[in-house]
């Protein structure tokens, strides 16, 4: 597995301490998910029906605001996996840095891939990719700008896996367009990446090859069922928006007390830039506050936001140790 937040098992070999006692901010999951509640036992005990699984689509769309083609899937990464499908092997371009598992998934399938470093150098690629809001410097793009490139690519493939809490960036009603591939994340926005469940949207051929790729039962009764009472609970989604929105605000101000400067970042992430991340990253585990860092560039380090009070309240008082 290549380098990803979420490792508690290496701050555990490390630093020590059960899973149970570390607050894990190496991630871009919300710490507050949605309350799942009860989930009847037929959604455990038997196959996803067609119906079932059109539900979700349509409660996905809703959520999504588009009426394209979707599909569900195992998560965002299982679309990921799939992308060498999409179309004969060519040349893949990257708007990097960015998420790490593009680049090896399509060279592993034979693509020339490239990184580059601004949207114009994409043009040309049989295949361009854009994370947005980006993964992990949050760095964003206008619509009309992406769109501007769907006549000047193969396929363009958005990755909208941090847009939920900030819905005017999501080129979701513009899926349907030839060309253009929308992927999503469920389980960051939602508190449940455990449940492992994304969607694809697109045009009805990609969105076809995709379905048949993924099996007659790409997800579980449980996703189904959670995902389902989630996408359609406006009114949660509004919330943790606005909260969200305050909590960036209040992780900035404490980083900003240890001076740290802010390089960007996305409603459930932060990135910052200091002297010495690993030190930081050290001193956090020693409180047993796990964070991210690069190895591409040591001066970065990447948080998640807090949840409760109590956790706040512990990485203020690790912070001024």
């Amino acid at each position: 597995m290549r380098e990803h937040g979420g490792n508690l098992d290496l701050a555990q070999q490390r630093f020590g301490g059960r899973a149970e006692d570390w607050i894990d901010l190496s991630t871009g999951v919300n710490r507050l998910p949605y309350p799942v509640g009860e989930i009847d036992a037929y959604h455990w005990q038997a196959l996803p029906s067609r119906s079932d699984i059109e539900a979700l689509h349509q409660a996905a769309r809703h959520a999504y605001g588009t009426s394209a083609p979707i599909v569900a899937m195992g998560g965002a990464q299982a679309a990921i996996q799939l992308l060498p499908q999409l179309a004969p092997r060519g040349l893949a371009r990257i708007l990097a840095p960015t998420y790490n598992e593009y680049a090896p998934v399509l060279t592993v399938a034979g693509w020339q891939v490239e990184e580059v470093r601004e949207l114009d150098a994409l043009v040309g690629a049989n295949l361009a990719i854009v994370v947005n809001p980006n993964n992990p410097d949050g760095r964003r793009h206008e619509r009309k700008d992406l769109l501007a490139l769907l006549p000047r690519v193969g396929y363009l493939v958005i990755d909208e896996s941090f847009v939920d809490a900030v819905p005017a960036l999501s080129l979701a009603s513009e899926a349907g367009r030839p060309g253009l591939l929308i992927l999503r994340s469920f389980g960051k926005f939602y508190g449940l990446a455990g449940l492992r469940l994304g969607f694809a949207s697109g045009h009805a051929d990609d969105i076809a090859k995709l379905a048949a790729a993924s099996g007659p039962w790409p997800v579980s009764g449980a996703a189904i069922a959670i995902g389902c009472r989630a996408l359609r609970d406006d009114a949660w989604a509004k919330a943790t928006s606005a909260r969200l929105a305050r909590d960036c605000l209040r992780l900035d101000e404490m980083a900003q007390s240890q001076g740290w400067r802010l390089v960007g970042g996305a409603p459930l992430f932060r990135l910052y830039e200091m002297p010495d991340a690993r030190a930081a990253l050290d001193k956090l585990a020693r409180g047993q506050i796990w964070s991210r860092i690069f190895k591409q560039n040591p001066s970065w380090l990447r948080l998640g936001l807090p949840g409760s009070e109590t956790e706040w309240t512990r990485l203020a008082e690790v912070l001024a140790r």
